[in-house]
């Protein structure tokens, strides 16, 4: 049974790269969002096992984004996937996300995003 990510990015270029290289691999299959607001809702039915978010997005950044989806669905794993160094994030705002990967070029950083997953799955 394929593991059901939904990516969400304000950014509609970024959304079908990420959707076409993670899609590639094994067992996962990929959604995609560009409003965090609709996510929400998406995530409402339950169907997702997992969520790929970006951190910087207008109206509901991805660590607001988190924490939403922790009061509905608080072991819903969720990655940030930013371009954004770890180490820039209010230290204070990271126990919501269960894993941040950095956006890189090349298609490895896909590979590290989908072990992330599976390994929080």
């Amino acid at each position: 049974m394929a593991i059901e990510v939904l990516i969400v990015d304000e950014d509609d270029d970024v959304l079908n790269i990420t959707e076409a290289f993670l899609g590639r691999q094994d067992g996962i299959d990929v959604s995609t969002e560009n409003d965090p607001e609709r996510a929400l809702e998406r995530l409402e039915s339950g169907a997702f096992d997992a969520v790929v978010s970006d951190m910087t997005m207008p109206e509901l950044d991805g660590l607001e984004l988190c924490e939403a989806i922790r009061k509905s669905r608080p072991g819903l794993p969720f990655l940030v996937f930013t371009g954004r160094n770890e180490s820039n994030i209010d230290r204070a705002a990271t126990s919501c996300p269960t894993a941040f990967v950095t956006k890189s070029t090349g298609t490895e950083q896909y590979e590290e995003l989908a072990e992330h997953i599976r390994a929080a799955i």
